[in-house]
């Protein structure tokens, strides 16, 4: 039996460098105003052919069921919609933690979608992609349109913007924050006056960056509010998504290597670098 040929494809982490909530649909979904920001922590997606049209997923996540996993359903709609009758073996290398607010699970399914376009011929285009995307979850078009970008609606409408190099401390406290929780409480603190929806966006040239939902998340989780107090005494930190992990901007990686290295007794976390691009922009 002919052992099958895997090939390797990453699926970076995000920053939101701002994160508005500028009001709600009659569905339920949250509008928004981000900045997208990639960075070099990345997951990698291992993905072999198969013939039989089975969708496998090799290495399946403690306690997620293997139909439930993003990739799974991010394969599964592809083959939907392009009519492929092939199939694909899935290995999963997580790196970015879960529940984090960096989008690992939105750009696995970003990747495999990507991936198997390619590994299947389906020619299908990056807009056909990110409109497949959206059904997976909100944060799914951005890493299919592959640069950082201002996103609005509730996060599929996208405009390309530049950003520069920039290095990251990221911190990730030691609690997992379920965004449909945040969101439901985000909207009681509305409905009951503590909190608002944005009603207008912080310029871009301002230095004061702000998410909506963080307040949220620091009266949910201690831990939350923890780390964002050890990364002020250092600058203006803010939190990413809808948490948990904090990050700070940094001049350079001199700067961002000793903020962490001051902090990593206390804190999980990590160094990254901003991206120009997703790695699988092809510039389309």
């Amino acid at each position: 039996m002919t052992e099958p040929v895997f090939y390797t494809y990453p699926a970076p982490a995000k920053l939101n460098l701002n994160l508005l909530i500028t009001g709600k649909r009659d569905d339920g979904y949250h509008l928004l105003d981000s900045d997208f920001h990639f960075i070099d922590l990345c997951d990698s997606i291992d993905i072999a052919l198969r013939d039989d049209g089975d969708i496998v997923l090799l290495n399946p996540i403690p306690g997620v069921p293997p139909d439930s996993d993003l990739t799974v359903r991010a394969a599964r709609l592809l083959q939907q919609a392009s009519g492929s009758t092939l199939g694909a073996s899935l290995r999963l290398h997580k790196r970015i933690p879960m529940g984090g607010g960096l989008g690992g699970g939105s750009s696995d399914a970003a990747t495999v979608l990507l991936a198997l376009n390619r590994l299947w011929g389906c020619g299908l285009s990056r807009a056909a992609l990110m409109q497949l995307g959206v059904q997976l979850g909100a944060d799914v078009p951005v890493f299919i349109f592959g640069r950082n970008a201002r996103a609005t609606g509730i996060g599929e409408q996208l405009s390309e913007i530049s950003l520069p190099a920039a290095w990251y401390v990221v911190l990730h406290p030691t609690v997992h924050v379920p965004t449909a929780t945040v969101f439901k409480e985000f909207s009681r603190q509305v409905l009951t006056g503590q909190a608002s929806f944005s009603t207008m966006r912080t310029l871009a040239t301002t230095p004061q960056k702000q998410n909506d939902l963080q307040s949220v998340v620091c009266q949910m989780y201690p831990a939350v509010n923890e780390a964002l107090s050890a990364l002020r005494e250092c600058g203006s930190p803010l939190m990413t998504g809808s948490g948990a992990c904090v990050f700070l901007e940094c001049g350079n990686e001199d700067q961002a290597k000793t903020v962490y290295q001051s902090l990593s007794s206390r804190f999980s976390g990590f160094v990254a670098k901003g991206l120009a691009a997703h790695p699988m922009f092809d510039g389309e």
